[in-house]
């Protein structure tokens, strides 16, 4: 038998040996997606990091839908997030430092914790050599196996002890801008003909601020670097539930290294139902900016939008990307943050009018997808609405968009291995799943 045909031949197979019926879901109760039949989440651990409100429950259990709310360690985050932009100051690490203990920092704490951060940018040389090696790789693969190789370089890679885990988060944490600025520019390099850079991080300056003169040298606005700080922050962290950070819990239930964990959550991060949800946003934009000749034309912005929801137009995947999220009904509070950063953005590069626009196709996406589904439940635009388009304005490639929600969801990601490893009564996760398959009888191999 050819090769060729056995690799068809099995996957063929398949059809019929993942064939379950839907029936069955119901009849022994499955949440499928670890959901609830009214779309909340499955309870399925506790914790004191993150909060994630899109519903309350009425007094029948029921959801009633609500202003979005996102809260680190108890504090919402706009409460978090205003003081920082009336300030105009850098407030990555800050948070950073609050998931990680729990408490805010004073002014000599955060100084003291962002000289340790600087101090842990700078790569081992293998690394560096590890990157170049990898060219042409995608940049969150790398990222992964560049996490893996650290647990080589470290002294105690094993350790779960609480003191050990802080150490390696300050130095994932760190690492990760350089190791994902690296990687693009050595991309660049190998895939485009260009020069290659390799920048040290510099003394003194913010991880936002680092992570864009390592990628475009002084090619950046002020503003440039405060957006991004926002946006590290707003993706630092979401609760134990989404799927990346539930990955880390996870792996993490079972006592293995950091760098094991923290490669699995990348992984689940880099799906296109996950991290790379941003990507299909911008390109989608850009389609609607050439299919759609007036901009401001509703007419014509929703029958294009009915089009593309009923399969005829862009993809046919019936979608519209960055409309909607699991747990938030009326509003996402990043969406919100970023929607009035990404004004301020377009103003300072001349593109209002692309701003004007998009938020024209938020507000007749919700729209249509509300008709289309016939349901009274709000819709809302997610994070990943806006954040594309403000990579795009700072003049950041497409290729790292994904890689910078890993270097900002880094912080959560860890603050929840900690978390996981350090409360008592502590058990590995292990749920159940039901086989319904009936038994067979064994055939020996000449009867088959």
């Amino acid at each position: 038998m050819k090769k060729e045909y056995l690799i068809y031949k099995l996957s063929d197979e398949v059809k019929t040996s993942c064939k379950i019926d839907n029936d069955l879901f119901g009849k022994f109760g499955v949440k499928r997606g670890l959901r609830n039949e009214d779309g909340s989440g499955v309870l399925v651990g506790l914790t004191n990091i993150g909060n994630v409100v899109g519903y309350e429950r009425d007094d029948e259990g029921k959801l009633q839908p609500t202003q979005g709310k996102l809260y680190y360690r108890g504090y919402s985050l706009e409460d978090l997030v205003e003081p920082l932009l009336k300030e105009k100051r850098f407030g990555f690490e800050e948070i950073a430092y609050l998931l990680l203990s729990g408490n805010l920092p004073d002014k000599e704490e955060l100084q003291a914790f962002k000289e340790l951060l600087n101090e842990n940018m700078p790569l081992d040389h293998r690394t560096i050599v590890h990157i170049i090696d990898l060219e042409g790789s995608n940049i969150m693969n790398i990222l992964a196996r560049c996490v893996l190789e650290m647990y080589t370089f470290d002294p105690n890679p094993d350790d779960i002890s609480r003191d050990n885990l802080m150490r390696q988060a300050i130095e994932l944490i760190a690492k990760f801008p350089t190791i994902i600025a690296y990687a693009y520019n050595i991309y660049r390099h190998s895939e485009m003909g260009r020069s290659l850079h390799i920048r040290h991080p510099k003394e003194n300056a913010s991880i936002a601020e680092n992570f864009l003169y390592m990628i475009k040298h002084d090619d950046y606005t002020e503003l440039d670097a405060r957006v991004l700080d926002l946006l590290l922050i707003i993706q630092s962290e979401h609760g134990g539930g989404n799927n990346s950070t539930f990955t880390v819990r996870v792996t993490s239930s079972t006592c293995t290294d950091t760098y094991s964990s923290i490669a699995a959550g990348i992984g689940s991060l880099k799906g296109p139902l996950h991290g790379g949800a941003n990507i299909k946003v911008v390109k989608m934009f850009h389609h609607l900016k050439d299919q759609i000749s007036d901009w401001k034309n509703i007419d014509e912005i929703d029958t294009y939008l009915n089009r593309m929801l009923n399969k005829e137009a862009y993809d046919k995947s019936g979608l519209i990307y960055g409309i909607g999220h699991a747990v938030y009904t009326m509003s996402d509070p990043r969406a919100v943050e970023l929607k009035k950063l990404a004004g301020e953005l377009a103003k300072e590069k001349g593109r209002e009018d692309e701003y004007e626009f998009l938020k024209l196709i938020e507000q007749e996406g919700i729209k249509c997808v509300s008709a289309k589904r016939k349901t009274r439940k709000p819709i809302c635009a997610n994070l990943d609405f806006y954040s594309g388009f403000i990579y795009e304005m700072i003049g950041l490639p497409d290729e790292i968009y994904t890689p910078i929600f890993a270097m900002a969801r880094i912080v959560g990601w860890m603050a929840h291995r900690i978390e996981e490893l350090n409360f008592e009564g502590r058990r590995i996760i292990r749920p159940a799943y039901k086989n319904v398959l009936d038994s067979k009888a064994y055939i020996p191999i000449d009867e088959r």
